[in-house]
């Protein structure tokens, strides 16, 4: 960067040129510039004038002095986006053809880092006029010219005024001519056209501050722009705006549209639950509480991707499967609750597919879907057609085994669920007037019957072997809710298992629970345990489909939305309404908060909304968000969303200095945790070395008022329902600065990956993890009917329970749409931030970072052809690689994102 020498130029008298105008303004108007004497710079001034920061009003440069300056040329890069004001303009093909954009321009504006040492004000801003001068497939050229006297000193940040009418993405501006070399200012960021908003964008340039080490002359804007940034919490939000503000979940369901559409507000006492954007749309007619719904949802500006990402990308296919691809579902499957007569029927969705009406647009959901959506050549119709499955490419009946079954709960999508068993008898801590006697039915002698031979359930316990799958309290108080939805039903459950001297574990017992009912009915449980015998063996299955459909719910509703996209939505929030931008610790987070809100705006409006896709095709229906909200309020605590600290939290670790990652592991082949810890200790080390150079010591976290309004501003308000309980570490030191930075990015990078990027792979074949059951079992309160067709065909009776037609090809497109890699994702430690590659000590730390994920995925590939790890590698199994840091584009099962981008 280039730096003035003040006391150099020897005084002189300033030179009076005439300012040169874009052909819109009128011609004739002069400003005195400070300029060298050389008759090379006095020749051509280009479009630079002298002004003042934010006001039309221009700086007359001082008679007793003149200086040297520089010519400095700008090139600013715009983005071509198919969505943005080129496409809207009707621009199809190259830009060049444009004639109503030549004279349209961009106004600049240098913003000196330094007040005026003479005056203590700020420095005239010097301006400019960018025109368009060239473009590719990609992006289009401006360009402008400068004389920047060198009292102007270093350029800080740069003002820019869309003179367009419609709305620009700025990619970045390239200042050449300065000593030090070329001054890049990376914006990526949409400016408003000044039709839309009269007030300028600002770009700081790519250089950091704590806020008590900014330049004097960026101070006022610093803090302007954070200001503008919060808004005032009044009206509905505009597209172009780039507000962050909070509110609660009120905006779920439709109640205008009828009583039974509305959802109960999600936020505040009685529903704890983080806090989305806020959108400001007025409240539905029919219920103050809620918000009205519309055809879109506000996000800042800056947090859409959808006209700038590539078509393939996640928003637009999301979208386009729930307006698209589902409707022409519903209307070739026409019997909703038709479920599958057989298992080859399942199987006809991979082979033969699904016919699909034809469309106004031909070949619309194939250009969208070309993995879903083939085309017949000999009638030109659309058929969706579903790519097999890796599981099932490997071992067609990998579903139907227990051993795959309990596997899954180490290496599968959801592997935050299993948790250790330390105490005897399993109890329930539910009212028990309410929901009857809380003594669990898996007894002793259940348990030692199936583990004879090997030791006593107390030696189990103390040995740490039993672990177990608890969905019994969560669940329990839903069930006679869910009961009365049409075409579902519920139980509160436990699932057993024990873990066998080779590190697998072994299913030892299900329990099933239902509540006493309002008809009077006591509470009803029983346990199933597996079996030789044909009619235990169908219960057995039949139990497992139940649970397998909770562990969907609670992986959808927890461990994914709730604990990764929901969770995150308030840091986001909070990191851009009280870190500016020029903040290490904004720049360091920028990444990892990329695209999310605009994913969860979408899930709001299409997935987790009233019957949306998940009320529709999973257990708990309409009761779905509210559930989560009840996990978030007894379970979700910050400080256990790092991974060492969830993993203790569930038994699956206690601390030991002298392990691996100073944790001792009680499953040692477990695949998620011993790859999870790599990724988790690789993601503590960048983060350290980032922290630890703008913060060497204690005193300057104490100082930093943004970082702690950002840290009071997440727990008091983002998470505000919760800021009483525990679990909120303080934020005094760079220690505990690393803790909560290293805790986001894990889960924004980490956690997410483990719980997405399989979904596809193992619940493809969705008997393997069915997302609703649909019928209770055989064997509760059964009619005669339900009971002749068990036993008569015990394989109608599973199928019946299974998702029906529509639900499951729903679910099945949709998890091939989240599971799928752009093919511009962006990878974690991929590519470095343009500000930490200005500063050599962070950027040496980022290479470090980068070498360390590309050896992690060796570590990860010869821990996948270890055959001492079977809960990873074997006949048929599919290799354990969701924490892999890289993938290519599609569905892998594989590659860690920066950022919940899905």
């Amino acid at each position: 960067m280039w730096k003035t020498q003040l006391h150099q130029s020897p005084p002189a008298s300033p030179t009076l040129i005439p300012l040169s105008k874009p052909p819109s303004q009128a011609n004739g108007e002069i400003a005195i510039l400070p300029v060298q004497a050389e008759p090379a710079l006095q020749k051509s001034p280009g479009n630079a004038r002298v002004g003042l920061a934010s006001s039309t009003i221009e700086a007359i440069a001082s008679p007793s002095t003149i200086e040297k300056s520089l010519s400095i040329k700008a090139v600013v890069t715009v983005k071509h986006s198919a969505g943005g004001f080129f496409s809207e303009l009707g621009i199809s093909g190259g830009l060049d053809t444009i004639t109503d954009l030549m004279g349209k321009t961009l106004l600049l504006e240098l913003v000196s880092a330094e007040l005026d040492p003479k005056t203590g004000q700020e420095k005239g801003t010097i301006k400019g006029y960018a025109h368009k001068k060239g473009h590719n497939e990609e992006d289009v050229m401006y360009r402008c010219k400068f004389e920047v006297g060198e009292e102007f000193g270093e350029v800080g940040a740069i003002f820019v005024e869309n003179e367009h009418h419609k709305e620009m993405y700025l990619k970045d501006i390239v200042l050449d001519g300065f000593a030090g070399g070329p001054l890049n200012i990376t914006c990526n960021s949409w400016v408003h056209s000044k039709y839309d908003d009269p007030k300028k964008r600002v770009f700081f340039t790519n250089k950091c501050y704590l806020p008590a080490e900014t330049p004097s002359g960026l101070k006022r804007l610093r803090e302007e722009e954070l200001a503008i940034l919060r808004g005032n919490g009044q009206g509905e939000r505009k597209s172009y705006e780039r507000i962050y503000d909070y509110d609660v979940y009120n905006d779920l369901g439709n109640p205008d549209s009828g009583a039974d559409k509305k959802r109960p507000v999600l936020g505040g006492k009685e529903l704890p639950y983080p806090r989305r954007c806020r959108t400001g749309r007025p409240r539905s007619e029919t219920d103050p509480q809620s918000e009205s719904r519309s055809g879109s949802i506000y996000v800042p500006r800056d947090e859409q991707f959808s006209t700038i990402k590539e078509l393939t990308f996640s928003a637009k296919a999301v979208y386009s499967v729930v307006h698209a691809l589902v409707p022409s579902l519903e209307t070739a499957i026409v019997d909703s609750d038709l479920g599958f007569p057989f298992f080859t029927a399942i199987d006809e969705l991979f082979n033969e597919g699904v016919n699909l009406p034809t469309l106004k647009k031909q070949g619309f959901l194939k250009d969208f879907f070309p993995r879903l959506v083939k085309t017949i050549t000999d009638t030109s119709e659309d058929v969706l057609r579903f790519e097999t499955p890796e599981t099932m490419i490997r071992d067609r009946f990998f579903w139907f085994s227990d051993e795959e079954f309990a596997r899954q709960t180490l290496a599968g999508i959801n592997p935050y669920a299993i948790q250790l068993v330390t105490e005897w008898p399993l109890m329930s801590e539910l009212d028990p007037k309410i929901y009857g006697p809380p003594e669990s039915a898996i007894t002793t002698d259940i348990i030692e019957r199936e583990i004879k031979g090997f030791m006593t359930v107390n030696e189990a316990i103390q040995q740490k072997k039993l672990f177990m799958l608890d969905y019994h309290d969560l669940f329990l108080p839903y069930v006679n809710k869910v009961r009365q939805l049409k075409g579902t039903t519920l139980y509160g459950s436990r699932t057993l298992f024990f873990l066998t001297p080779d590190e697998t574990l072994k299913p030892l017992a299900i329990e099933l629970t239902r509540p006493p009912t309002d008809d009077g009915k006591p509470q009803w449980k029983q346990v199933f345990i597996p079996s030789c015998h044909s009619t235990s063996m169908w219960l057995w299955r039949l139990a497992k489909a139940h649970v397998l459909a909770h562990d969907s719910g609670h992986h959808q509703l927890v461990s994914h939305w709730l604990r990764t996209h929901c969770a995150t939505e308030p840091y986001i929030i909070a990191t851009n309404r009280q870190l500016s931008e020029m903040h290490p610790i904004y720049k360091l987070l920028h990444p990892h908060f990329r695209y999310t809100m605009e994913i969860n705006a979408l899930a709001r409006g299409n997935l987790i909304n009233g019957d949306g896709i998940i009320e529709t095709t999973f257990s708990p229906g309409k009761y779905s968000m509210e559930l989560s909200a009840v996990a978030y309020d007894k379970q979700w605590q910050f400080d256990l969303q790092g991974l060492p600290n969830d993993l203790i939290s569930r038994g699956l670790a206690v601390k030991d200095p002298t392990a691996p990652h100073g944790l001792k592991l009680a499953i040692e082949d477990y695949p998620f945790a011993n790859d999870g810890l790599l990724l988790w200790d690789t993601i503590k080390a960048w983060v350290t070395n980032y922290v630890n150079h703008y913060y060497p010591d204690p005193s300057r976290i104490a100082w930093d008022r943004e970082l702690q309004s950002w840290w009071t501003e997440i727990r008091t308000i983002g998470h505000g329902d919760k800021k009483d309980s525990p679990g909120w570490p303080d934020l005094k030191t760079p220690c505990d600065l690393i803790h909560i930075i290293t805790t986001m990015v894990w889960v924004a990078s980490g956690h997410h990956a483990a719980v997405n990027f399989g979904q596809y792979t193992y619940g493809g074949y969705f008997p393997n993890r069915p997302t609703i059951a649909r019928t209770k079992m055989p064997v509760e309160d059964p009619t005669e009917a339900e009971l002749k067709m068990f036993w008569d065909k015990p394989e109608v009776t599973l199928l019946t329970c299974f998702p029906s037609q529509i639900q499951a090809t729903k679910v099945m497109a949709v998890l091939d749409v989240l599971s799928n890699h752009s093919p511009d994702e962006e990878y974690l430690g991929q590519d470095p931030e343009p500000a930490w590659k200005e500063e050599p000590v962070i950027n040496a730390a980022f290479e470090r970072f980068h070498g360390r994920l590309k050896e992690l995925e060796g570590v990860m590939d010869a821990r996948n052809t270890d055959q001492r790890f079977k809960n990873r590698n074997g006949a048929g199994i599919v290799p354990y690689e969701l924490l892999k840091p890289f993938s290519e584009p599609g569905v892998t099962g594989r590659g860690v994102p920066y950022s919940i981008s899905i």
